[in-house]
């Protein structure tokens, strides 16, 4: 296990977690990696952070966006930038546990997959556990079009197997966007049932606004996997369904 590791990292209005964010990048038991920071314009000091870290490991690199654009700019940016052979993702504000990517890249190698994922531990904005996620361990095109098991946080992808692969330019729900392209190209997956990083549950973010996600969720089925009203209005029913029921794959804390 020697391969590079790009971790892809948007970054806007971090200044409060991004330190946390990389050191969990920094403990990693697996040491080939490159963090790929994307400044999206943010208005805080947390570039000042970020370039303190820079000193200190050469592994961490910053791109700075000339304007506000998203995360789906910001992600994309830096996958254009990335020398790895595995693309990872960790947002400004989520961990990985020590052993995150040596763990994953092993199951990666040792079943010839070229898209994994797992579950993860979810905390609050004051690092109080609220529970865990706890994914299937195959995924299908089918069941994800149901909905995202994929953690962004947790997804990991093989250049080598699949070229760089972009996330959709879509303001929200673009991570979803990019696990649908890539399942639609390989069939299925495997994922690993043990957590194997933090996600952190803000209280303003856009995914917490009910219909905000479903707006995109729709936008997400009929223009970016163009599927037809029928077949929509389908796995938006499943979407609905998954909602009203979304402690379904949760252990509370």
């Amino acid at each position: 296990m020697s391969d590079l590791v790009s971790i892809i990292t948007p970054s806007y209005k971090s200044k409060k977690f991004i330190k946390k964010t990389i050191e969990s990048v920094l403990n990693q038991t697996y040491k080939n990696w490159e963090m790929i920071i994307v400044d999206d314009c943010s208005p805080d000091k947390s570039n000042e952070i970020i370039q303190e870290y820079i000193k200190k490991d050469n592994r961490i690199k910053l791109i700075k966006l000339s304007k506000n654009s998203g995360p789906a700019v910001a992600r994309n940016t830096a996958i254009k930038e990335a020398k790895g052979r595995y693309i990872a993702f960790l947002d400004a504000d989520d961990l990985w546990l020590p052993e995150k990517l040596e763990k994953q890249i092993s199951f990666m190698e040792e079943k010839n997959l070229p898209m994994t994922y797992s579950s993860y531990y979810m905390i609050d904005e004051e690092d109080n556990p609220v529970g865990e996620y706890i994914v299937e361990p195959v995924l299908t095109y089918k069941k994800l079009l149901k909905r995202n098991m994929v953690g962004c946080l947790t997804g990991i992808y093989d250049t080598k197997k699949l070229g760089k692969v972009y996330m959709p330019d879509i303001l929200k729900r673009q991570d979803h966007g990019l696990w649908l392209k890539i399942l639609k190209k390989i069939g299925k997956t495997e994922g690993i049932v043990e957590p194997l990083a933090i996600y952190r549950l803000r209280k303003n973010s856009v995914s917490s606004n009910k219909i905000i996600a479903a707006k995109y969720t729709w936008k997400l089925l009929r223009e970016v996997e163009n599927l037809n009203l029928l077949q929509a209005a389908y796995y938006f029913g499943w979407y609905i369904y998954y909602g009203l029921n979304k402690y379904k794959n949760v252990k509370k804390s």
